[in-house]
């Protein structure tokens, strides 16, 4: 699973410093991209409106400015406060050299341009926007243009992807440098960053530091591998546990997504008396709940919690789960009754093999006894909370949903869609990250392609036909081909044989 690294905001601050010192121009290079970036877009001679502010996101623009005036674009700046170091002066006096001139504020009379180029502020953005700012950051969500933000849509916070405040640019695109950032993927981020694009710029290896997370990207590598000489207990067995009357359909969602997904047999153990086979999954097997300790020894990984309950039989099934030592997933109802039972928390966080839970914010408020909004405050330092205090791998659901490991090592998955605000979701991922944990991937790889799986789905039925209409039934049909389009794609980066030059006979004479 190939992946863009996300670097603390310390060490990128410190990568900053350390490239500048090297004499690596990162101003400069940052320009370059963002020339490159709209050369592979907009023809010479187009109009690009340049919006620069008074730090190194500024410079970073004003140079920008500049290359695209000498690849034959007709940039106009606008820049009421320039920095006084000496790189984006040296930009600055280059443009005024070219006969190019600078306007303090938004020029009204100028023709519309192509595009506009935020290069307010960048990363270190800490507070709302003042004046002049904030009324040029209105022109520019004003503009009948397309927007690019360079390195972060200013107002942004790179790392939670909160708003600093009420003015903030919505960006058509981002370009951002030297690494990822999880706040263009998450939170207010996602929605105001656009498609996002990295430019890594080149920084000597001996510089980087070691990443604190990563982005989710072609994560077909991460498949497992099906042989032609395959049968059915290659590929795992999965036991889901919940369905109590009432909502039996969460465990039949999770139990066909299991399946759909690969896994070469499901159980599930319900709580409802009444449901002993599922009409349209026949191949679903259904068992009652006095069966547990017979499938808890018998199955190869065990997803708890869709459609519970959190009666006294659900917590005593949940802490059976618990205490067997194999690949184990905790979803839904099985998450508040660990938030309740300080038993069942404390026996959970002595696994050898941590359990994937997978809280959407509500729940992981429960789980760390805080409000829903304080968790999404700030994502990534709620669910690296979580995966320490549990010693668990945590998929934190959401816009940029996050997957991370008790280290603090996390993935964050840079697609997804709103087709997937439907009741059931949270199931049918929970069927698929048991049926890759039954496949054999270890719990972060798991975890993190059936999220990568599970988002891409709704942003294909986005994509192909809007934003609603793709309810939770048939989610195990649409996920299973998203996986068969990564092993298309892995297929076809495998060397072939090519054709045989001539028609082979058998009837043709040895020589």
């Amino acid at each position: 699973m190939t992946h863009e690294p996300i670097y603390s905001p310390a060490d990128l601050r410190r990568l900053e410093q350390q490239a500048e010192a090297a004499g690596c121009g990162l101003m400069q290079q940052a320009a370059e991209a963002t020339v490159a970036w709209i050369r592979n877009r907009f023809s010479p001679g187009a109009a690009i409106r340049v919006v620069a502010g008074p730090g190194n996101n500024g410079g970073d623009a004003l140079w920008a400015a500049v290359r695209l005036a000498e690849a034959g674009y007709r940039p106009q700046v606008v820049c009421p406060r320039p920095s006084e170091a000496p790189t984006p002066q040296a930009a600055l006096s280059r443009l005024l050299a070219m006969g190019l001139p600078v306007w303090p504020m938004w020029p009204d009379a100028l023709p519309a341009p192509a595009l506009v180029v935020d290069g307010l502020f960048g990363i270190g953005l800490a507070r709302p926007l003042a004046e002049p700012w904030s009324t040029l950051v209105r022109a520019i969500n004003a503009a009948p243009a397309p927007v690019l933000a360079l390195d972060v849509p200013s107002g942004i916070d790179a790392w939670t992807g909160r708003r600093s405040g009420s003015s903030v640019v919505r960006a058509h695109a981002t370009l951002t440098f030297l690494c990822a950032k999880p706040g263009l993927h998450t939170s207010d981020g996602a929605d105001l960053a656009g498609e996002v694009d990295v430019a890594r710029l080149q920084v000597p290896a001996s510089l980087l530091p070691s990443a604190e997370g990563a982005l989710i990207d072609t994560p077909q590598d991460a498949l497992p591998l099906r042989p032609r000489n395959s049968h059915k207990g290659r590929f795992g067995s999965v036991l889901v546990i919940g369905a109590a009357p009432g909502m039996a359909g969460a465990g039949l969602l999770a139990g066909t997504t299991a399946l759909a997904c690969g896994a070469g047999k499901v159980w599930l153990l319900t709580l409802d008396p009444t449901l002993t086979v599922s009409p349209i999954q026949p191949e679903l097997m259904i068992r009652p709940l006095n069966d547990s300790r017979t499938l808890l020894d018998e199955a190869a990984v065990c997803a708890a919690g869709p459609g519970l309950g959190t009666s006294v039989d659900a917590a005593s099934v949940v802490a059976a789960a618990v205490d067997r030592p194999g690949p184990l997933v905790l979803d839904a109802d099985a998450l508040n009754l660990l938030a309740a039972i300080p038993s069942l928390a404390e026996a959970l966080a002595q696994r050898a093999l941590p359990a994937v839970l997978t809280p959407h914010p509500a729940e992981a408020a429960r789980l760390l006894g805080c409000t829903t909004a304080a968790v999404q405050h700030d994502r990534v330092a709620a669910a690296r909370t979580l995966a320490a205090r549990y010693h668990a791998l945590v998929v934190l659901k959401g816009a940029g949903s996050l997957i991370m490991r008790p280290d603090g090592f996390y993935h964050v998955c840079p697609v997804g869609s709103p087709a997937l605000a439907s009741a059931g979701q949270g199931d049918v991922l929970t069927g698929v990250i048991a049926a890759l944990l039954a496949q054999g991937l270890s719990p972060f790889d798991a975890a993190s392609l059936a999220v990568w799986l599970h988002a891409m789905t709704g942003r294909r039925h986005e994509d192909l036909q809007g934003p609603v209409g793709l309810h939770a039934g048939l989610m195990g049909d649409r996920v299973a081909e998203e996986m068969n389009r990564l092993y298309r794609q892995r297929a076809a980066n495998q060397p072939v044989m090519p054709p045989p030059l001539h028609q082979w006979r058998a009837d043709w004479p040895e020589f």
